[in-house]
């Protein structure tokens, strides 16, 4: 079992674990993540590894409370274990050799991007960071960005805290800067890393995508995950996540990604109605 020895909510829906998994924690990398179960009937989800601390022989993750297993998971306590933590998996991100990075994250892959910001940094690179949010109430890990970035861009859609609009329009604005890149980092919302490589396809600075957010079971049997990547077929838990942004076939994949979309809003449905009738 593996015991919650830390949960911090970070906003309304956002909650921050820190896991007791010594094994998984002494071999993580930036870039890789874990399969848990909240118990013996859950379903297997993978989640991006946020940090880990192989010293304590815990696992840090960041979780948006979306989904059946995620709302059941929101509702266990520090002390409280989970049945399942297997990791870690899926190839961790290339960060050593570059000299200068961007690093563009959204919303709550803001969680993902911040390890492999922090190891660019480590690495010895000159980092700067874009990160978006709908609004300021969504806004999360700012001081954790702003330590590790000589650069940082908060935007927001409606303006409501930093740069109104879009990431895209920030990463530009430090490219026509004259900000030469040896890399751009995108996690976040399938569309958002769509443009960012459409963003910078034109300059012709290599784009690396964390395609997490299509991931199902994590061990490539259920092929939920394919993608094409220059042509060829991929899968993004064994092969992945990290690919190529330029060579994505980006409307294959936000298709895919949106297949499981009316199941998930039903069993999320089905839960919350199980704990209300259990609370009653």
């Amino acid at each position: 079992m593996y015991r919650i020895v830390r949960k911090e909510a970070l906003r309304p829906t956002v909650t921050l674990y820190e896991i007791e998994a010594p094994l998984v924690a002494k071999k993580a990398q930036p870039g890789q993540f874990i399969i848990l179960r909240v118990d013996e009937n859950g379903e297997r989800i993978p989640i991006t590894i946020n940090d880990y601390n192989p010293e304590k022989g815990t696992v840090t993750i960041i979780v948006q409370t979306v989904g059946a297993t995620t709302e059941k998971l929101s509702r266990m306590k520090e002390g409280d274990s989970l049945q399942d933590f297997v990791g870690p998996l899926g190839k961790a991100t290339e960060t050593e050799g570059k000299k200068k990075v961007c690093v563009v994250g959204g919303g709550v892959g803001c969680a993902i991007a911040y390890p492999v910001l922090k190891k660019f940094h480590d690495c010895g690179a000159e980092v700067h960071a874009v990160i978006g949010f709908k609004n300021k109430d969504l806004v999360i890990l700012e001081d954790e960005f702003r330590a590790a970035s000589s650069v940082l861009k908060v935007c927001t859609d409606d303006g409501s805290y930093g740069q109104k609009g879009v990431v895209t329009e920030a990463l530009k604005e430090l490219i026509d800067a004259g900000n030469q890149y040896d890399e751009v980092f995108a996690i976040g919302p399938m569309v958002m890393m769509k443009f960012v490589s459409k963003t910078t396809e034109p300059y012709g600075i290599p784009t690396t995508v964390s395609m997490s957010p299509i991931m199902i079971d994590g061990t490539g049997m259920c092929g939920g995950c394919r993608l094409s990547v220059g042509g060829e077929m991929k899968f993004a838990c064994v092969d992945g996540p990290d690919f190529d942004g330029h060579k994505v076939d980006w409307d294959l994949a936000v298709k895919r990604n949106q297949m499981y979309r009316d199941f998930e809003a039903h069993k999320y449905e089905e839960t919350c109605n199980l704990f209300k009738k259990e609370a009653e």
